[in-house]
């Protein structure tokens, strides 16, 4: 016989009993959601596509956890994920934000954006380039450097090499009240007090430097010989040299007395009430490991890694060769809104 009453035979009860007793019935109808959810990870990403893409699709396929990435346009170049992320401050949407530079990453921290996570491999990233309450760790660095025609006799070697008369109307800068000009200008404060750094800006204008639009473009007038020198990124000198390009770098005030050369890392954050925090730390792990480091250096972004002897190509110095300017990132982000009234009226807003 049947039992029809709810549309059960006696084996399918029998099953169903069965089931219930091993503890093996974990049928859901939302689980495939609940599982598809569990393996994603949600990043906000100011670093260029063309470089943070390849990283992220090698932590797919050694993880199996789905990265869903939202990149900054050319338009809203270093503000717009961060915006984003103000904006979502009491709905989080993401996990993780990769800043190209901590000061991004120091806002968002004054405005409680994100949580402290200490990762493992943090551990041998010196701790000038971390948060000390572990809110960002940085990775993977460009350097402020100069770029200088090869051959130009003598070589700058300090910052100040920008007021030296005998270099007047040979030097080139990028507009400073822009991306990491802004940054190297604002660390300059920090160091040497408003009264100091003030007097070197309106000096570098009477020694006719040169403003460009772009730390790129300053790279491309020494290289073409139009100027003797210019303070760029490292990654734009270190392209032009492998372009072949007529240029040298040179790493300034590294000297004794030096304030050492100014380093701007990429900055990594967990974002307060992420929907996927576990697989959120995850990836911020895999961000920080020695082997994106090793990535990202012999990418064409030609990165220089913050751990010690990670292979780097020919034109990528390591960290532990350079003398790093002795700031506060924190200091650095406050100083450099304060500026912006000074800054525009330098440039002739």
């Amino acid at each position: 016989m049947e039992c029809r009453g709810r549309g059960f035979s006696r084996k399918a009860a029998l099953i169903f009993l069965v089931s219930i007793s091993l503890g093996i019935l974990t049928v859901s109808c939302d689980s495939p959601k609940r599982d598809a959810k569990a393996k994603t990870v949600v990043v906000y990403v100011s670093e260029d596509q063309v470089f943070s893409e390849p990283i992220l699709k090698d932590f797919e396929k050694g993880t199996g956890i789905r990265v869903k990435a939202v990149y900054d346009t050319e338009e809203t170049k270093g503000t717009g994920v961060m915006n984003r992320l103000i904006a979502e401050k009491d709905n989080p949407q993401a996990d993780v934000y990769w800043a190209n530079e901590p000061i991004r990453a120091e806002v968002l921290k004054q405005k409680g954006i994100s949580v402290p996570y200490v990762s493992p491999n943090a551990k041998g990233i010196p701790e000038i380039f971390k948060d000390p309450k572990g809110y960002w760790t940085g990775f993977s660095a460009r350097a402020r450097v100069f770029v200088v025609h090869k051959g130009f006799k003598p070589k700058p070697r300090s910052i100040r090499a920008y007021v030296d008369p005998r270099f007047r109307g040979k030097t080139v800068i990028a507009n400073p009240l822009f991306g990491t000009t802004t940054t190297h200008i604002a660390a300059l404060f920090t160091l040497w007090g408003e009264d100091r750094a003030k007097a070197f800006m309106e000096a570098m204008k009477l020694n006719k430097v040169k403003l460009s639009t772009s730390n790129g473009e300053s790279a491309d007038l020494v290289a073409s010989g139009e100027f003797v020198f210019g303070l760029v990124d490292s990654d734009d000198a270190a392209n032009r040299i492998r372009q072949g390009r007529p240029i040298e770098i040179v790493y300034p005030d590294q000297g004794e007395n030096g304030i050492g050369c100014l380093i701007v890392p990429n900055a990594v954050m967990l974002i307060k009430g992420a929907p996927h925090p576990d697989n959120g730390k995850k990836l911020i792990d895999f961000l920080l490991s020695k082997e994106t480091e090793r990535k990202l250096a012999i990418a064409a972004c030609a990165q220089i890694p913050l751990h010690s002897a990670v292979e780097t190509p020919s034109e990528v110095k390591r960290i532990e060769q350079i003398k790093a300017m002795a700031i506060s990132y924190a200091k650095v982000a406050r100083k450099l809104q304060e500026i912006q009234p000074f800054l525009k009226q330098w440039v002739g807003y």
